[in-house]
């Protein structure tokens, strides 16, 4: 006796079954808490954030301002923007020097400011 009507299929992809995960965990709320190292990583993250937009912002301006000083100073026929353009590239320039310790002055104020929170969570994490 032959049994020709038995069958047995079985479709898996790991593809499909990523897929459909991501698109359910968008729509589950969120119910764990953040986890210590989370915590600590995004303490760490947040601990340079800040200064890193601040002196982006102001290292850009000041190049900005210099490449204006240079172009009053240097386009021929434009004589009576020499002095100005000399002062406006010698603005550029300071603010250009002044980015990286601005940035370092942020950065380490800040830690000072996250460094109880951030030791607590790696005592907690080491025991």
């Amino acid at each position: 006796m032959e049994e020709k009507n038995k069958t047995f299929t079985y479709t898996y992809s790991a593809k499909e079954q990523e897929e459909i995960k991501k698109i359910r965990d968008k729509y589950t709320p969120p119910t764990k808490e953040e986890t210590s190292l989370a915590q600590l990583r995004r303490l760490d993250k947040n601990a340079t954030k800040g200064a890193v937009i601040v002196s982006l912002i102001i290292g850009i301006v000041s190049a900005l301002l210099l490449g204006v000083g240079m172009c009053c100073a240097m386009v021929p026929g434009w004589e009576q923007y020499f002095i100005p353009g000399i002062m406006i590239g010698v603005t550029g320039i300071i603010g250009i020097i002044a980015a990286y310790p601005i940035y370092t002055h942020m950065v380490k104020h800040k830690r000072e400011k996250l460094a109880p929170e951030i030791m607590r969570l790696s005592d907690e994490l080491m025991k």
